[in-house]
């Protein structure tokens, strides 16, 4: 075979397949590639509180002789999303202010996202700047929405979605500064983790309503070391996975998450959690639930009367971290437990079941109730397990496609225990309830 012929095969391999990765996604190139969107929202809360806090010391002398913590405030965020999308390319800036009105510095403007994402023809993707990482029922990722500034991540991304299958590769870096010299970024900075490394895998299985994940995350954690000389970073890690089955009418969910390494401190972690959660809905305008979580806790957790100091020596940390998940959505409406912190840092666990249903009597009306019985997962000594009874009740309507009206209130009974853990009193009539409106309109969108 000649010179020219050969040439002519190789031509005739190659060009089909550069021709095949050179297209575009459609068939043909469509009249208008480049598409903007910009969409407004604005999410107004406000809030009244009774109960489940130590009054500050300097604050109202009042009610620190009454010797029950008293509040009332609104909260919002607004934020202004601009997509841009052509083909393979697509991106999106969005500035968000968040805050308490009348807040001292007119609350906090910044950027919650900033990100540029390729995806390739075949699945591919990789996406860098900074992102609201969501993975699963957000119980250890999530963006945390409830909270007015939410959370959002510097990361690089890279990973596959195709065929029912879907992984994803995050890696971060912290710094709090450019310097010269030096690498430091403990506690103070955007997120409190030095690096960050996350796998995420899941399947989809064809044909049945199953999903399957699992998450591996590798979290550097910085402080100085033993002689307060430099900067150490300590990792730990977290290895677990998720449950969807959804057939039909029922919804059932399941999880199960292990922690290991070391802390910030340098001391050994060894912590798990598991949960377990099924809803049946008969007809589409109601439906119940029931689930369980547990929450490892740290052994001999001390819990000293008031006035005292109680002081445990641990030499492994059993109390689970929820790192940086949704905690709103779970343990509680009230945000006792994974949003507030115990005494000396460490933790008792949580037991929490509950049960629950909704109504829609009409479209756009909905009303949800829940029970919680709390518990910890710790032993404690001369106190019982039990933390109290929460209950919730919630409303919410959809004005129109873009305006939703909310509103919630929650009560809560407390015994010995929680007020001895959350270091507040009158925990026998907790209270706590919102008023909240959501507005998200899209405001401008082209092609061309």
């Amino acid at each position: 075979m000649n010179t020219s012929i050969r040439r002519w095969l190789l031509a005739a391999l190659v060009l089909p397949g550069l021709m095949l990765v050179a297209q575009p996604a459609s068939d043909s190139i469509p009249e208008k590639e480049n598409e903007l969107t910009v969409d407004l929202q604005f999410f107004g809360r406000g809030e009244t509180r009774y109960g489940g806090m130590l009054p500050e010391a300097d604050d109202q002398k009042e009610e620190e002789s009454s010797g029950v913590a008293k509040s009332s405030f609104l909260l919002s965020r607004t934020r202004l999303a601009i997509n841009y999308k052509r083909d393979w390319l697509e991106a999106r800036v969005t500035p968000q202010h968040s805050g308490i009105w009348g807040q001292a510095g007119k609350g906090a403007f910044n950027l919650y996202e900033t990100w540029v994402k390729l995806t390739a023809r075949c699945g591919l993707f990789a996406q860098v700047g900074r992102v609201a990482l969501s993975y699963d029922d957000e119980r250890i990722i999530g963006s945390d929405d409830w909270a007015m500034a939410s959370q959002s991540h510097d990361v690089l991304r890279v990973g596959y979605e195709g065929h029912g299958h879907r992984a994803h590769v995050v890696f971060a870096y912290n710094q709090n500064a450019e310097v010269l010299d030096g690498n430091t970024n403990f506690f103070n900075g955007a997120q409190p983790y030095k690096t960050m490394q996350d796998v995420w895998y899941h399947y989809d299985l064809p044909k049945f309503p199953l999903g399957i994940s699992v998450l591996f995350m590798n979290i550097g954690m910085q402080n100085e070391d033993e002689n307060h000389l430099k900067h150490k970073t300590w990792f730990q890690q977290l290895l677990g996975g998720y449950l969807s089955f959804r057939p039909k009418r029922w919804n059932v969910e399941a999880s199960y998450y292990h922690q290991m390494g070391k802390n910030e401190r340098g001391m050994k972690i060894d912590a798990w959690m598991a949960s377990g959660k099924v809803a049946f809905s008969p007809k589409p305008t109601y439906g119940f639930v029931l689930g369980y979580d547990y929450l490892s806790g740290d052994k001999y957790f001390a819990v000293p009367e008031e006035g005292h100091i109680g002081m445990v020596l641990h030499d492994v940390i059993r109390g689970f971290s929820t790192v940086y998940g949704s905690h709103h959505k779970f343990y509680g409406a009230m945000d006792f437990f994974y949003v507030s912190t115990y005494m000396h840092g460490f933790t008792p666990g949580l037991q929490n079941i509950y049960v629950g249903g909704f109504f829609s009597p009409i479209k756009g009306l909905k009303f949800d109730a829940s029970y919680h019985y709390l518990a910890t997962a710790t032993k404690l000594d001369k106190l019982d397990m039990s933390l109290g009874h929460e209950f919730e009740f919630q409303a919410s309507y959809a004005i129109s496609r873009d305006v939703g009206l909310m509103a919630g209130a929650s009560f809560m009974s407390g015994g010995e225990t929680m007020e001895r853990l959350k270091r507040s009193s009158n925990n026998s009539s907790l209270r706590w309830g919102w008023i909240g409106l959501s507005v998200n309109p899209r405001i401008f969108t082209t092609k061309w």
